[in-house]
């Protein structure tokens, strides 16, 4: 591998097998919302829409941290900031310690995002 290409697989190596795991739990529930591609970089592993990427995660020792784009702000435990991305658009960052911090309300939220990823933001104004 070259050793400026950055890879999924680079971003896992060496991580704790724990930290793997919500990985591929996060990817799990980003599947189940529809078709994506990536876009790795040595910041982030992004996911993409049709339209744009909706999401990203960085694997850490002991957590993932990650973001979504959504259409509205709100607060929850997981959630460690968040700031206007656009008129239509906030960036909410996240970060997960444990599988069952992936919860279906996650799963909730990365549906959210996926749609923008798909355009949703596109049409009507924010939500509140």
């Amino acid at each position: 591998m070259d050793s400026d290409e950055w890879t999924v697989e680079r971003h896992l190596s060496g991580r704790p097998a724990e930290v793997v795991s919500l990985y591929q739990r996060f990817i799990k529930l980003a599947e189940g919302c529809g078709p994506f591609t990536y876009s790795v970089t040595k910041s982030a592993i992004v996911l993409k829409g049709e339209r744009r990427g909706f999401a990203g995660a960085v694997p850490k020792d002991g957590e993932l941290r990650g973001y979504m784009d959504l259409r509205r702000m709100f607060t929850d435990r997981r959630i460690v900031g968040s700031s206007p991305y656009t008129k239509r658009l906030y960036v909410l960052h996240w970060r997960v310690s444990s599988l069952d911090d992936l919860d279906d309300e996650f799963a909730g939220w990365l549906a959210e995002a996926y749609q923008v990823g798909q355009g949703a933001h596109l049409s009507g104004p924010p939500l509140r």
